[in-house]
């Protein structure tokens, strides 16, 4: 449920626990958050998946803790949880690798930080259980010499954990400039009216998250926001006295909004909003322009980033296949997935239209975008894709000169297909 009050996970700095199997990952996590979190054994492997705890940490805010299985986990199903573990780094802010004092870093190590560098991840080495194994001097040699903060900690007794709060403090990315929703195409007294259809579709008593995400943003700016259904958006402009700096739409009702929008008025949808906070916005855009060359029996990807009830006239289960069908004039091959785990499957599909991602944060949307592109596969995003077929896709961009500039290249080179590489 989207609340005014909360942070949502994919807005929440997610900070990530990696080590070897009985390092002390889970303890740690309990220590931080001072509850039992995480189930702690000493029988190594205990933490066979990725488990995810929303959370509030001082001085960093709202954070999302992860704890993963070992590193160093052996066999079929532990080479399963490696994996899983690894993917975590795609969404992760701040990675914590924990090393058990008087264990000397191994290739199991070295290899977990090659990765976290290539993805420039901040990274803190914890010596951990120094309770136990005082002795840290090798650890910190090793962890200085690839350039990460050093912390020594002891979940049992809680020495050095308010050290290791202070060192996530002091790296995390909530201290950055962040982006904004909407807030770099507004200035303060600006007039931002938001169409929000209400009908079956809408979740009763609530907004979805894109909607709150923009209302609070435009607020956070001081912008005079204007919430009104479809019906009402005509009767809104007439009275409002002058004109809104943008009106914002649910991609559903394009074509009514873009009719009563005046010209000399931004006009856009809260998906291609999203598309531009959470990706690449020119790359949708290209990715939208590829749909012309679907043909009949062409595979297409339809994913979505969380779970929820199918409705009779769902736009990812049922709308967009149906436009798509129009749009080439027979039977596609649709493929759908839905939750926080990309298909690996990717390179065998024509075209994928992704949705909004609210419910990811950045990195793991420009990830998803990445081995797209890595596989030579065209992706878009719902807005993006609904403003092409209903032929707003060049008033929809009118805000976004970068990627206005990209559909503009993108019909001059028609024929353009993107090449398969390796990721």
């Amino acid at each position: 449920m989207a609340k005014l009050n909360e942070a949502p996970s994919s807005e929440r700095a997610h900070i990530s626990i990696f080590g070897r199997r009985n390092a002390g990952k889970s303890s740690l996590i309990n220590a931080l958050t001072n509850q039992q979190l995480a189930i702690v054994s000493d029988v190594p492997g205990t933490t066979t998946d990725p488990v995810s705890k929303s959370m509030e940490i001082l001085p960093i805010g709202p954070v999302v803790l992860t704890d993963t299985a070992g590193i160093d986990d052996t066999g079929d199903l532990g080479r399963m949880r490696v994996e899983k573990t690894l993917r975590v780094l795609e969404k992760t802010d701040l990675a914590v690798l924990i090393v058990e004092s008087g264990q000397q870093p191994g290739e199991f190590e070295e290899d977990l930080v090659r990765r976290i560098k290539e993805r420039d991840i901040p990274l803190i080495v914890s010596a951990s259980k120094i309770d136990l194994c005082p002795d840290t001097g090798a650890i910190r040699r090793w962890a200085i010499e690839r350039s990460a903060l050093f912390v020594p900690v002891s979940a049992a007794t809680c020495e050095g954990i308010e050290s290791l709060k202070a060192a996530l403090g002091q790296i995390s990315p909530t201290g950055l400039p962040e982006p904004t929703v909407i807030g770099d195409l507004i200035t303060g007294g600006d007039i931002v009216v938001l169409v929000v259809p209400i009908d079956k579709a809408a979740p009763k008593g609530r907004l979805i998250l894109p909607q709150v995400m923009t209302l609070r943003d435009a607020l956070d700016h001081d912008a005079i926001a204007v919430t009104v259904k479809e019906r009402e958006l005509s009767a809104c402009l007439a009275t409002l006295g002058r004109k809104p700096k943008l009106v914002v739409t649910d991609s559903q009702v394009f074509l009514k909004v873009d009719a009563d929008t005046p010209r000399d008025v931004w006009m856009t949808s809260f998906s291609i909003l999203m598309a531009r906070f959470r990706g690449d916005l020119p790359a949708f855009v290209a990715g939208a322009k590829a749909v012309e060359r679907l043909k009949r029996s062409d595979r297409v990807l339809i994913a979505e980033a969380c779970t929820h009830h199918t409705q009779a006239d769902d736009i990812g289960k049922v709308q967009i296949p149906r436009w798509l069908r129009q749009m080439v004039g027979g039977d596609l091959e649709f493929g759908f997935a839905s939750g926080k785990d990309f298909p690996p499957d990717v390179a065998s599909y024509d075209l994928i239209v992704h949705c909004g991602g609210c419910m990811i944060n950045k990195r793991e949307m420009q990830y998803r975008q990445r081995v797209a592109a890595a596989a030579g596969v065209p992706m878009t995003n719902y807005g993006v894709l609904l403003a092409h077929v209903h032929g707003i896709l060049d008033r929809a961009l009118e805000p976004f000169p970068l990627a206005k500039l990209a559909l503009e290249e993108s019909e001059e080179m028609p024929g353009l297909k993107l090449e398969r590489t390796t990721f």
